[in-house]
């Protein structure tokens, strides 16, 4: 098992470094050649009944069933369904940023489970903002990926499908095997960081065309970390939006807050410039120049703006998990708010750090930042390399509602 497991990781590092993804001229033609069809997939996303779209849509599901075999515990299971996070099911087949209170519950449990969770790949054609599409690249069709929840001590099977399983994927199955791989996409996978062993996971999950493949880990360190797809070109996959989150809680829990949520700046290399109109290539000479176009929360600008702002009331005690799923840090910062206790790099074992203003995270890494919203009023979350946030899109809000509170902050008259 070893030396398999070492031919398989030697074989992924030097796809990775010697395969490619394909030459920008080949990707867009292939791009090209698919818009039609994508366009007319998505005028039939737009004609499907409330029924249709809550079969279509990918947010997560979870529930439990017994599990004899593991000493009388429960399977945790995550699976397709529609974002529940505002009660009604979404009706634009065309969104792709996740919601950022789209997130499991806190765990409510003192024993080990088996925690099932089931993902599946799905290249997308969304919008990136007002007359701007992009081909994404994604798990369970949004950006970032589902947030996945576990305990230490936990069992975690994760099952991943190349494609979206049923009817609703049948576009994604018409592509050909040459199509895929033209695309840079004939494999996608799974590298999760919370796990101990070889590849993270992913030299056991390289799944082509119309495959399912499946593994188990047991989580074993608390933490917040990042997974991604880690199939050759690596950089691409990531770049195209395949990452996501993975909490371990302690054993013990985590202390009681009042919200808690979900946000992952990602950075975007499309082959014209911000805000240029159109269906837009992914541009490998501008990742591999680390130039992006595009720095982002949640997978589009504004996607956590407007009525998908993040939204809690005065006296409230906030949690969030923010990480960096593509490849430049993040210089995270809350307009207006202190962070009373910050866990860096994904580290919420040990003794938060105290009144931070800004924290760098890491690309592949994440934070858990923790808070109480004070005063009423609207504020915004920034990548405080300011550019990104006021001229590239790394801008969101969060909402306080409640009284006024004069002692902490009010204008003066003169």
């Amino acid at each position: 098992m070893n030396k398999l497991s070492g031919l398989l990781l030697l074989t992924i590092a030097l796809g990775s470094l010697t395969t490619g993804c394909s030459s920008d001229e080949s990707m867009n033609k292939a791009n090209a050649e698919k818009v039609a069809a994508i366009q007319a997939e998505k005028a039939r996303h737009k004609a499907m009944s409330g029924g249709d779209m809550a079969e279509h849509e990918g947010g997560q599901m979870q529930h439990s069933m017994p599990m004899s075999e593991h000493s009388g515990g429960e399977i945790q299971h995550a699976m397709p369904m529609p974002d529940e996070s505002t009660g009604a099911v979404q009706s634009d087949a065309s969104e792709i940023g996740r919601r950022a209170d789209d997130l499991p519950a806190p765990l409510n449990r003192t024993q080990p489970q088996l925690v099932s969770i089931d993902l599946y790949t799905d290249e997308r054609v969304a919008e990136m903002m007002p007359g701007v599409t992009y081909q994404y690249w994604t798990y369970n069709g949004k950006v970032p990926g589902p947030f996945i929840r576990a305990r230490a001590g936990d069992q975690v099977e994760i099952h991943l499908n190349h494609g979206k399983p049923g009817a609703a994927g049948a576009a994604h199955s018409e592509h050909t095997s040459t199509e895929h791989a033209n695309a840079g996409h004939s494999a996608h996978s799974i590298d999760l960081h919370a796990v101990v062993g070889p590849g993270g996971g992913a030299p056991l999950m390289q799944v082509g065309q119309g495959e399912q493949k499946s593994f188990r880990f047991k989580a074993t360190h608390p933490g917040i970390y990042i997974y991604h797809c880690a199939s050759p070109h690596v950089p691409t996959h990531i770049a195209n939006g395949m990452y996501g989150m993975i909490l371990v809680e302690p054993e013990q829990g985590l202390a009681k807050v009042d919200r808690e949520f979900y946000v992952m700046q990602g950075d975007f290399y499309t082959g014209g410039k911000y805000g240029d109109k159109g269906l837009q290539a992914f541009s490998k000479d501008k990742m591999l120049a680390e130039k992006p176009e595009y720095f982002l929360f949640n997978g589009r600008v504004n996607s956590l703006s407007g009525e998908r702002a993040l939204k809690a009331k005065v006296g409230e005690k906030i949690r969030l998990f923010v990480g960096v799923g593509s490849h430049v840090a993040s210089n995270f910062h809350i307009i207006g708010a202190i962070f009373d206790n910050l866990y860096l790099d994904g580290a919420i074992m040990n003794p938060p750090l105290k009144n931070v203003q800004t924290t760098v995270i890491a690309p592949g890494s994440a934070v858990m930042i923790e808070f109480t919203a004070e005063v009423p009023g609207k504020y915004l979350l920034v990548d405080h390399s300011l550019t990104r946030a006021i001229d590239k899109g790394a801008l969101a809000e969060l909402i306080i509602e409640g009284a006024e509170q004069p002692e902490l902050y009010q204008q003066v008259a003169h």
